[in-house]
């Protein structure tokens, strides 16, 4: 049963600290310039 405990102590744990970082806003910011553009004739092939 100690290592049910553990294991579950070690999930929350990691649940916890991904909450944390997804509030804080932690891993960057979406990139501000790129994107989609047109292809011309050849890049299609």
């Amino acid at each position: 049963m100690s290592g049910w405990r553990r294991a579950s102590v070690a999930v929350s744990l990691a649940a916890l600290a991904g909450v944390v970082l997804r509030i804080r806003g932690i891993g960057g910011a979406p990139p501000q310039s790129g994107g989609w553009r047109e292809l011309s004739g050849d890049e299609m092939r």
